[in-house]
Parts: structure tokens; sequence; C-alpha cells
């Protein structure tokens, strides 16, 4: 139920903070990489709460698994907080905003592909095995790509690196769950 509950506060607070630009649309600009980033975070939210779904498997659990995987779903609240703040007012506006706390926010985003892996191999080996090769190069590539936007304040590369990861893991998530057999 936690699960459930932190990834419930996770997609609310993108939806508030997007409907912020309907419902004010004087106050504050969008910023497509930073609505993109939005809309990357919400697929992610959409696919960890599908991806998490064999935790029911798990006939026994230990307290420490238990506090890694809240810890593991904060992560993604915490994203969701750094993209949408209480105000942007100290601020030129979301573009401004996004890169002053881009080093948090790709932090935290290349922290949850690392905890992603831990999170899978908690749900056993075959588990692990039977996404192939792919997933850790996935996560690897994913926290090396953190890493890079971390280091750079490159629109240009903030633009590219958003729409492949928008594109990855729409790819993935259909390749993964949309094959037949």
């Amino acid at each position: 139920m936690v699960i459930g509950f932190i990834l419930s506060l996770s997609l609310a607070h993108l939806l508030k903070g997007t409907a912020k630009f309907i419902q004010h649309p004087e106050r504050e600009k969008p910023y497509w990489i930073h609505l993109s980033w939005v809309a990357y975070i919400f697929i992610l939210l959409v696919h960890f709460w599908w991806w998490e779904i064999p935790l029911h498997a798990i006939k026994r659990w230990t307290f420490p698994e238990y506090i890694f995987i809240v810890l593991f779903i904060t992560t993604f609240f915490l994203l969701c907080a750094l993209l949408y703040p209480d105000d942007v007012k100290d601020y030129k506006g979301y573009q401004d905003y996004f890169f002053s706390r881009r080093k948090w926010f790709f932090g935290v985003l290349g922290f949850s592909f690392i905890a992603d892996v831990v999170d899978t191999m908690l749900k056993g080996t075959l588990y692990l095995h039977h996404f192939g090769w792919e997933y850790p190069v996935r996560n690897i590539a994913h926290v090396l790509l953190c890493l890079l936007a971390i280091r750079s304040s490159n629109r240009t590369f903030h633009g590219a690196l958003v729409i492949l990861f928008l594109l990855y893991e729409m790819s993935y998530i259909l390749r993964l769950y949309l094959s037949v057999g």
C-alpha cells in the first residue's frame, strides 16, 4: 500500500504542476525541455507501477528490503518535486529553474537506475535474467547519460537527451509488454 500511496502522490504532483500552466497561463511559461522531462517521469512512474507487480510473488520480506523499496519509490516523488517546486519566483521561469536544479534532478534520476537494478534483483535471479542483456546495458547507459547531463548546461544536448529518453522508454515498454509469446 505504501508503494501505491507514494506513486499516487508523485503522479498527482506532476499533474497538479502541469495543470498550473492551464490554470494560470500568464504566470509561468512552459519550457519544452522541462515539460518533456515531466512527460518522461510520468511514463516512468506508470511503467514503474507496472514493473512492481511481481513484488506480490515475494513470499518473505525482510524489513531492510521493505525500507529499500520505500526509499526507492521516494526517489520518484523527489524527481516530481524537483520538476515542480512550490514556486519559481526566485528564477526567470522554468527554463532557468530546470537548469539551476539539473544536478539534483539528474543525480536523483541516475540513482534511480542504480536502485532499479537492486529492486529487480530482489525479485530473484530468474526475473533479472529474463530481461536479457539489454536491461543492464540500459541502466548503465542511463546512469552515464545522467552523469553527462549533470555536467552539461548545453540546451541542445538536454533537448536531444530528453527526446532520446522518451523514445527509448516508449520503445522499451512496448517491446517488454506488447510482445506475443
